[in-house]
């Protein structure tokens, strides 16, 4: 068995294998990492995690120079989504611990200027992303012409997500001398065609071949309708186990609304896809790896160069558009060696769909029966959620429910004031009684008649040896228009002072004798 001290590597390469926790070399590193340390340009297919990322850094970084003041990057790694990007990042980044690199990823969404600030201290190997890559370009913040090592990392992908015309920009602006190194899960036609054309002279190193798949995955199906998914997915969780599974989504909005469901079913789900943040995607992927998430929902960016490990197993819940995606997505299971297994969801509109991946692995897979699944429960629940989204979609039905629902509220007010009627007699009965009740107490507390009241109040004075209370002066004379008695106040509406009713009196009478 060949080991890593045998391929060529110096002891600073060797110091940073025995960092990454290397012991022997697999297929794709034995063949590519002497024929990069050679300085040849190399084009190498090998199945997802073979170890494809060690295969180019280590022989790269170990030839690789140093960049002077605000040059570089000497290196520069392309790869199409952000999570392989910081995957290949933390790999080069363990080396350079030995190698003394400096190493930066740039990726989309997340802010530019940390990004430019570090280019323009100098790097010796970028990593990025195409799309972020050319904005950088585009802004002059990131210069290829002190590229010497150039890698296409999943270059099949790059050219399935539409990244050509960004790929031929990038390369054009690095210089001709420069080596090239082409990995991607397969050579087809469409990569010599269009990148492999770019080489010079290129090795070959094919490890896996197109459509293979690893040993240690077993496949199912497990055919059923497309209503009754979401039921069939939990049926499984509950049956084979919700540890560490990977659920693929045809769609966004799929994933999401499937994430939701688990969500509300008590299991802990994120979902990956291009919508959700760098940092949201990085956290998810966090969270996976510690255990803190049980089932990561996602569509094909997840499927390729992802290095997520110990996957329990992986589903399809809708099945691929393309058939090597399928590879590339159970792919994520049974990963160094480990047992897995996958099961994908058919239904009759994805008959082709599947008659397209068993032709490609050259294998029939066989069907999963699911004890647990009750298919008729299943229907149930299906129709209904299916008339509640009717109902929300349509507008005569979404208006029948609410004049449904003022009738409730209507009958319930009816209703309310029905019970109200009904408790009245009680409620004045015992108000009555009630009031009864303060009536007597009053009684019995104050005088009867006002003679008492009068007889009690001389009473008072008397034993407190005071006069009786003088007696209020009458009104009745104020209302007929007559003036108050001599040393009275008027009360309403007249002269209150003291002495102005006795003049007055005496000027009236005056007045008669004239």
């Amino acid at each position: 068995m060949t080991k890593f001290d045998e391929l060529g590597l110096s002891e600073t390469a060797l110091q940073a294998v025995a960092r990454l926790g290397y012991e022997t070399p697999t297929p794709v590193q034995e063949q590519a990492i002497p024929l990069a340390l050679e300085g040849r340009d190399l084009i190498a297919a090998a199945k997802t995690g073979t170890g494809k990322t060690a295969a180019f850094s280590l022989p790269s970084l170990d030839r690789l120079g140093h960049a002077k003041g605000g040059q570089g990057p000497l290196m520069l790694v392309v790869t199409p989504t952000r999570e392989l990007a910081q995957q290949i990042g933390e790999v080069c980044g363990a080396i350079a611990a030995s190698t003394h690199h400096r190493i930066l990823t740039v990726v989309g969404g997340l802010s530019y200027e940390p990004q430019i600030s570090k280019l323009k201290h100098g790097v010796d190997v970028l990593i990025a992303t195409p799309g972020r890559l050319v904005d950088l370009m585009e802004q002059g913040a990131a210069r290829l012409a002190d590229v010497e090592v150039l890698v296409l990392d999943e270059a099949d992908r790059m050219l399935d997500m539409g990244f050509w015309p960004a790929m031929k920009k990038i390369i054009g602006a690095t210089p001709k001398s420069r080596q090239t190194l082409l990995f991607s899960a397969t050579i087809d036609r469409s990569i010599l065609g269009s990148v492999g054309k770019l080489l010079h002279d290129p090795a070959m190193v094919e490890i896996a071949h197109k459509g293979e798949t690893a040993d240690t995955v077993e496949q199912y199906v497990i055919r059923t309708q497309q209503t009754l998914k979401p039921a069939l997915l939990k049926a499984l969780l509950a049956e084979k186990g919700a540890e560490r599974v990977i659920v693929f989504a045809r769609t966004r909005s799929r994933a999401d609304a499937t994430c939701r469901r688990l969500k509300r079913a008590g299991y802990a789900a994120e979902a990956i896809h291009s919508d959700r943040s760098q940092n949201q995607r990085r956290r998810a992927l966090d969270n996976f790896a510690s255990g803190k998430t049980d089932v990561i929902v996602a569509t094909d960016v997840l499927a390729r160069g992802i290095d997520v490990e110990e996957v329990g197993y992986v589903v399809n819940y809708d099945l691929p558009t393309q058939p090597e995606d399928y590879v590339h997505r159970i792919g994520r299971t049974g990963r160094a060696g480990a047992a897995g297994f996958a099961v994908s969801f058919t239904c009759p509109e994805t008959a082709d769909a599947l008659r397209d991946i068993e032709k490609l692995i050259k294998r029939p897979i066989p069907e999963m029966e699911l004890a647990s699944f009750d298919a008729e429960a299943a229907a149930e629940e299906a129709a209904g959620r299916a008339a509640r989204s009717e109902a929300r979609r349509d507008p005569e039905i979404k208006q029948a429910a609410k004049e449904l629902a003022a009738r409730e509220r209507k009958k319930e007010k009816a209703r309310e004031k029905a019970r109200s009627a009904a408790d009245a007699p009680a409620r004045n009965a015992k108000r009555q009684s009630a009031e009864k009740g303060a009536e007597g107490a009053a009684k019995a507390k104050a005088p009867s008649t006002r003679s008492d009241r009068k007889q009690t109040g001389r009473a008072q004075h008397a034993q407190r040896g005071g006069r009786p209370p003088a007696k209020k002066p009458q009104t009745s004379a104020l209302r007929q228009g007559n003036p108050p008695a001599q040393g009275t106040r008027q009360t309403r509406g007249g002269d209150l002072r003291p002495g102005r009713a006795h003049r007055a009196s005496l000027a009236r009478e005056r007045g008669k004798r004239r």
